[in-house]
């Protein structure tokens, strides 16, 4: 197969081969995502299928169609097939019950006030590891199938537009797909539904057990729609059971084997970057990406890597551990190098304070030839526990698209007409510069600023 950016190597640890005949098209922020997302389950024909990780019950999708539940009945009264599984972890239920849907009485409740048809299973991982795949999936198996692979959780931050006018609210990417690799998140889900934790406990289906089925997995894969190959890619831990259920309040007595297949891609990826890596992701928190990333740094790969302004909790709480402390070191020194980049992002709001924009996406982009997309951040806990879900691809104009359109967003620049490295060095140019803006409470460029990575994620 010949590809854009042949010198990326694919993965062949996961259990979906890279296949050819895609056509992908990145979604940038929560208010042009589910505007799409939402046209397409409305012009559905047959079925719509989500995976839900977090959901916030006063989320609402754009264009004033309601909540997800008005989305899904609004699909199921004209009688398509409409299945939703739902992370279910109990003890984050009793102690945050607004940012996801765990099934509870309560929520049980709303659905039967509703009057929802829709079919839903509960699904849990091991121990506190997340179903973290966010996906959805229209007519699967049928001429107009097209899926949906990201990471935007169903907050009601998330719905955004570019530029993030007024500063706040939340940075993130979906991607849609088309074509031969559709039928792989189709297969995925599939594997899911038919094996969810919970599908046989009385409160772990919607509206019962008795209404449930199975679904047969994809006997053919859809027809060719574009150009990119596209491999999709997976975190999956594949645990022992007990009495046919997750022994979620045990510690990890017996992990079978699993499959990791996105991060298999980030080290081929990184390892393989002749000139440039973009990347924009909730965390920064593996060891073992830093390295590789100081590593191609050394050999002269521009290096920028946009995180969250105000570290995450996680972060910050591991700043206070000494198992931590060579981590942070060693991010030190990445920071100290001359082609790398540790940068967050800011609007100025109508009283002219500069307000964070939480970044959640979770990408990355190579040589403007390879990108991947989806829910997986840069960290262990994705790359090894929880459940995950990633497109790459290989195509040097959406590529190259998509990183003109980020900086644009970004930098206020336009860097259609440049090549990606020197892309990458005007990025730490201007990001360099809004620092030091900020510190003067005046107006930036854009809204990238850089953030000091030996610093990072310190309390105060």
């Amino acid at each position: 197969m010949q590809r854009d950016g042949d010198h990326v190597p694919f993965v062949r640890s996961g259990s979906y081969p890279i296949r050819a005949g895609n056509d992908v098209r990145p979604l940038v922020d929560g208010g042009p995502a589910f505007d799409r997302i939402c046209r397409a389950v409305e012009s559905a024909r047959r079925s719509v299928w989500v995976t839900v990780a977090f959901h916030d019950l006063g989320f609402e999708m754009p264009g004033g169609r309601g909540s997800l539940f008005d989305v899904l009945d609004a699909a199921r009264a004209r009688e398509l097939d409409v299945r939703v599984i739902f992370w279910r972890h109990p003890r984050l239920a009793e102690i945050s019950p607004d940012i996801h849907f765990a099934g509870t009485a309560a929520d049980r409740a709303l659905l039967r006030e509703r009057g929802s048809r829709f079919l839903a299973r509960w699904d849990r991982a091991y121990g506190p590891y997340c179903q973290h795949q966010k996906s959805w999936m229209v007519d699967c198996g049928t001429d107009d199938e097209v899926t949906f692979v990201g990471g935007i959780n169903l907050d009601r931050g998330s719905v955004v537009e570019p530029g993030h006018v007024g500063g706040g609210g939340i940075h993130d990417v979906y991607l849609e797909l088309r074509g031969p690799a559709s039928t792989d998140v189709h297969h995925n889900f599939v594997q899911r539904w038919n094996e969810a934790s919970d599908r046989l406990l009385a409160d772990g289906a919607w509206p019962d057990v008795a209404s449930q089925t199975d679904l047969p997995f994809p006997g053919a894969l859809s027809p060719s729609r574009g150009a990119a190959p596209v491999q999709i890619q997976r975190t999956v831990r594949r645990e022992l059971y007990r009495n046919g259920h997750p022994a979620v309040d045990a510690e990890p007595f017996a992990i079978a084997d699993g499959e990791f297949s996105v991060i298999d891609q980030y080290r081929c990826a990184i390892d393989a970057a002749r000139s440039s890596i973009y990347i924009e992701d909730q965390a920064i928190a593996s060891a073992e990406v830093v390295d590789r990333l100081h590593a191609a740094a050394e050999r002269g790969v521009e290096v920028v890597f946009l995180v969250p302004a105000d570290a995450g909790e996680g972060m910050t709480e591991a700043r206070a551990e000494a198992r931590y402390e060579p981590f942070f070191a060693s991010l030190a020194r990445l920071g100290e190098h001359p082609r790398f980049t540790l940068a967050g992002i800011a609007a100025s709001g109508a009283d002219g304070d500069h307000r964070s924009v939480y970044v959640h996406a979770k990408i990355a982009l190579v040589d403007d030839v390879w990108c991947t997309i989806g829910s997986t951040n840069v960290a262990n806990r994705s790359f090894y526990g929880d459940t995950e879900l990633n497109a790459s691809f290989w195509h040097g104009p959406t590529v190259r698209a998509l990183r003109t359109e980020l900086l644009a967003e970004h930098l206020g620049r336009d860097t259609s007409a440049i090549g990606d490295r020197e892309a990458l060095r005007l990025y730490a140019e201007v990001a360099r510069e809004n620092a030091e803006r900020r510190a003067a409470g005046q107006p930036l460029q854009g809204l990238a600023f850089s953030l000091d990575a030996s610093t990072y994620a310190l309390p105060g």
